[in-house]
């Protein structure tokens, strides 16, 4: 097995030392289920099949030495994972095979408080939980060690992921602890962990969270008195609109003309008593 980081070359060697005229040297690639020819040399001539469909993973990525034979893979990465396979005829026939494993760079460890873990500094003994996480990693394992013991340890496979591993510890603990990341070929370590610090309650987010509750409580009572505002301008507007319509509706006063039409009076007798006239009245609008 062959172990490198990515980014890096990696040769194969066929510990040929110089190669015939008439050798065929064989280089394929095989992972999971299928195998690949990504190059080889036939009568001297060199042939590196990385322009296929099928090898898009190493365009421009493989080198083969002219005289020896040894297959070069540069900038690799997590897809060159896997087996290659030698073949070489010259005079008689031999096989050879090589496994590599390509590791990605690691990342250092984050050490966080565990928000959801509540505790009260004032408490003797009380217990804070820290977080080591890492993220977008693979094939390693995350362990926390306390001095050189270690403590606890997670590990996973191939699959790209983000882990985290947690540790309970006493609030202002003087103890050395430390948080690792390691693959077969190298490790990242978080050191130097102030547990005081961590564990510390953040005042600065206490105060942040009540200025958010005045702000909310301010901005209510503002949502409502604006609502009383709106109340109050609505029932305005209906009384004015209701009194401007009972004046619209009010009967108006109509002015009727009199006439005056005069009867003579048919008793033309002189008895020395008045006469009454009845006169007829017309109303005319």
């Amino acid at each position: 097995m062959i172990s490198v980081m990515e980014g890096d070359s990696v040769t194969l060697n066929t510990d040929v030392t110089e190669i015939q005229q008439d050798d065929l040297i064989l280089w394929s690639f095989r992972f999971n289920s299928s195998e690949t020819r990504i190059a080889e040399i036939y009568k001297q001539i060199v042939s590196v099949y990385d322009n296929k469909e099928n090898n898009e993973r190493f365009r421009d990525r493989l080198k083969i030495d002219e005289q020896t034979g040894s297959l070069t893979i540069t900038n690799i990465n997590k897809l060159h994972s896997g087996l290659y396979k030698l073949k070489i005829i010259s005079g008689q026939m031999k096989y050879f095979s090589f496994s590599i494993a390509v590791y990605g760079i690691l990342p250092v460890p984050v050490i966080i408080r565990d928000a959801s873990q509540h505790f009260s500094p004032e408490s003797s003994g009380q217990n804070c939980s820290l977080l080591c996480s890492v993220v977008n990693v693979s094939a390693v394992t995350l362990s926390w060690y306390k001095g050189n013991s270690l403590l606890s340890s997670i590990s996973v496979s191939d699959l790209s992921i983000s882990l985290s591993l947690p540790l309970e510890v006493e609030y202002q603990e003087n103890n050395i602890y430390s948080c690792v990341i390691n693959n077969p070929i190298t490790n990242q370590t978080q050191h130097n962990i102030n547990i005081t610090q961590l564990c510390q309650p953040d005042s600065e987010s206490n105060q942040t969270t009540l200025l958010l509750v005045v702000l909310l409580l301010v901005l209510l009572l503002l949502v409502i008195s604006a609502v009383v505002v709106m109340m109050m301008i609505c029932r305005r507007r209906k009384y004015t609109r209701a009194k401007q319509e009972a004046q619209s509706n009010e009967e108006e006063v109509d002015y009727t003309e009199a006439t005056f039409i005069k009867h003579e009076d048919q008793d033309t007798r002189a008895n020395g008593h008045d006469q009454t006239v009845y006169s007829e009245v017309v109303l005319r609008r």
